[in-house]
């Protein structure tokens, strides 16, 4: 008994001291660092009280719905730009991550390459747009632009053309991050 209660003792007192994950630039299927999918329009000012909100005041003006809501570190670097939906009680409805520091659960993040997000994620759909293509990606609500400048040349002039997946570069870089919640 004395030599197990000693045992006992350590695998309590190591499996209790599990490291905490920073989350402050995560992002996962429900959050992206501090906001939450449900997170209201109306508590950005708490949630984010130590970094800067700027709100598109042409809109304020107009209503109460703001278009775009900027979110700035204290120090001018800017985090996030957030776009609330239109219900009576609005939530968050897309957001465009502005800092390479937000990497998902994956480390997929603005500094990778279309490489990481093809090893990391299934691709669903590609969009071809006159400048842009965009990634939609399968069982997530995130979705990435590549600029058309990082495709081959036959590529990147060619407007009717319907970009795949196989056809970009590995190397491509991701111009936009982008969450979507409904």
């Amino acid at each position: 008994m004395k030599a197990i209660l000693p045992t006992l003792l350590f695998i309590l007192l190591t499996t209790g001291c599990e490291k905490e994950i920073d989350t402050t630039f995560l992002i996962t299927k429900d959050a992206i660092g501090k906001l939450d999918k449900i997170s209201l329009t109306r508590d950005l000012d708490v949630i984010y009280s130590n970094d800067s909100i700027v709100k598109d005041t042409t809109y304020i003006n107009a209503s109460n719905n703001s278009k775009k809501i900027k979110i700035f570190e204290k120090g001018g670097k800017q985090l996030l730009t957030l776009t609330p939906n239109s219900d009576s009680i609005p939530t968050i409805e897309n957001i465009r991550i502005e800092d390479s520091r937000f990497v998902t659960e994956k480390g997929v993040g603005l500094k990778s390459t279309f490489k990481d997000i093809k090893e990391n994620y299934t691709i669903r759909k590609v969009i071809t747009s006159m400048n842009n293509v965009v990634l939609l990606l399968k069982d997530s609500d995130i979705y990435f632009t590549i600029s058309k400048d990082q495709l081959p040349s036959s590529l990147r002039y060619a407007s009717s053309v319907n970009i795949e997946a196989v056809q970009i570069p590995d190397d491509a870089k991701i111009k936009y991050m982008m969450v979507g919640w409904d």
